[in-house]
């Protein structure tokens, strides 16, 4: 046989080969799109899953120094909710006006079964 041949049949075999211990790259994962709500506002952070609604109730409790607020609301579509006297998160802030009695419409996200009032207002 050809010396020069067989030269570069030996050069040429062990780079052939190097490509077959190559690993197949892992598929890349696509980063996690956030749920979007026609309701969302535009810079605003929701965690992932939450949903948006907005309800209407009456105060039946209020704890503003540890957040949380009881509504007796109608039924909330938006979430998937009926109608039921539940207790919320808030910050102090939003609760602030705010008394046992008053009929309120509110804004929520809900993560999970909890929800958060963002916004209250008296009717």
């Amino acid at each position: 046989m050809n010396r020069p041949l067989i030269v570069a049949a030996l050069i040429a075999l062990p780079i052939a080969l190097a490509g077959c211990d190559k690993k197949p790259d892992a598929p890349q994962a696509e980063a996690p799109k956030a749920a979007a709500s026609a309701d969302a506002m535009p810079g605003m952070a929701m965690p992932e899953g939450s949903k948006m609604g907005k309800g209407t109730g009456t105060v039946t409790a209020i704890d503003a120094a540890a957040g949380k607020i009881t509504l007796d609301h109608e039924a909330i579509a938006a979430v998937g909710w009926p109608a039921m006297k539940m207790g919320f998160s808030a910050k102090p802030d939003v609760l602030t006006g705010i008394a046992v009695g008053d009929k309120v419409d509110f804004d929520l996200v809900v993560t999970g079964s909890a929800g958060e009032v963002t916004a209250i207002s008296k009717h």
